[in-house]
């Protein structure tokens, strides 16, 4: 086995017992990557991470929401075509399992709107605990992914926080590790070319949702474009929503909800409006609000929500597929999901 593998990657059944912490989820073939840099190593005791307990913080939002008109801003605009409101989200299926504990929680995604060379099937995917997040695993297809083998292995020029990135047009969006920046990578240059603070926004564990994971800043695309959920000082914890030009990352639009993000469990967008789930833990957990920015109204639900595995720690939505993709403890799952026709 070539050097740079030792102490690195965790070997397959019959290779090597020894070295079994590891920041490659799924190992590569031996000296697949041999140019990579090295990166930082931690331990168990070093890892840098937040979880807050269930038992103890996991508020039901129903107890704190009030539902009512928030200030008034000006509506996004018009629908695309085909947009609803969610009304159904069917069983989980699971597609591959990280093999360490770096895959507790992560994120992982397909681009909606590839750019060349990738197309709708690349699949990026991102180990979310450690002291120094930067290795973006890039797949060529899905069936590549659901083996491990990653064709190429990106290494961020800056750590990124939490499970809150997106990839959309050909760019990583990510939240920079300790800080309210958001910073735009282009995948196919591997440099970051924007970065930009979020206005005001808590970060590092200030205003996270309620499984923890140091995720105050949120992003997410739907049909209309790139998102940010987060919250403030000023906003006393309550979710704001923020629609981001996706090139300069300047703020278009804003709006502030009803709904402390702390007593949900994650948010996604569809179609402009902003779905939150009430438990990350709960096998029979519920999408239990939205938030429609049209109208800037919000309104409760109780739409079927299963966390297969008891830890979901990443939520999004890819508007191409109509699919939500969901990190669930160690497991990357998606949902079909159904809108009602507007």
């Amino acid at each position: 086995m070539c050097a740079w593998l030792r102490g690195h990657v965790r070997p397959r059944p019959g290779v090597c017992t020894k070295h079994v912490l590891t920041l490659f989820l799924s190992p590569p073939s031996p000296c697949l990557f041999p140019s990579l840099p090295a990166v930082s190593k931690w331990d168990l005791e070093s890892f840098d991470y937040q979880e807050l307990k269930s038992e103890l913080t996991e508020v039901p939002a129903s107890s704190i929401f009030e539902e009512r008109p928030s200030p008034s801003h000006p509506a996004t605009g018009d629908m695309a075509t085909g947009c609803g409101e969610l009304v159904w989200v069917g069983e989980p299926v699971t597609f591959h399992k990280a093999e360490t504990v770096a895959g507790k929680y992560g994120v992982w995604m397909r681009d909606p709107e590839p750019l060349p060379p990738y197309t709708r099937e690349t699949t990026w995917r991102v180990d979310a605990i450690g002291t120094d997040i930067r290795q973006v695993f890039e797949y060529d297809n899905i069936d590549q992914f659901m083996k491990g083998y990653p064709s190429k292995v990106h290494i961020l020029p800056r750590s990124m926080e939490s499970t809150g990135a997106i990839v959309y047009r050909g760019s990583l969006y990510f939240q920079r590790r300790n800080s309210r920046m958001v910073a735009k990578y282009d995948l196919k240059t591997e440099v970051i070319t924007v970065q930009k603070d979020i206005p005001s926004a808590g970060y590092h564990g200030q205003f996270p949702y309620s499984w923890g994971g140091y995720t105050d800043i949120d992003l997410a695309v739907d049909e209309m474009g790139l998102w940010v959920t987060y919250s403030t000082d000023k906003a006393k914890g309550a979710i704001v929503l923020s629609k981001l030009d996706p090139e300069t990352l300047e703020v278009e639009q804003t709006w502030e909800t009803n709904i402390r993000k702390q007593a949900v469990a994650n948010s996604f967008m569809i179609c402009g409006t902003l779905y939150t789930i009430s438990s990350y833990s709960a096998p029979d957990a519920t999408v239990n609000f939205a938030y429609h920015t049209a109208t800037s109204t919000s309104k409760p639900l109780s739409i079927h929500f299963k966390n297969r595995y008891g830890y979901s720690s990443m939520v999004d939505y890819n508007p191409t597929e109509r699919k939500l993709f969901t990190w669930d403890n160690f497991n990357m799952v998606t949902y079909d999901i159904r809108l009602s026709m507007i």
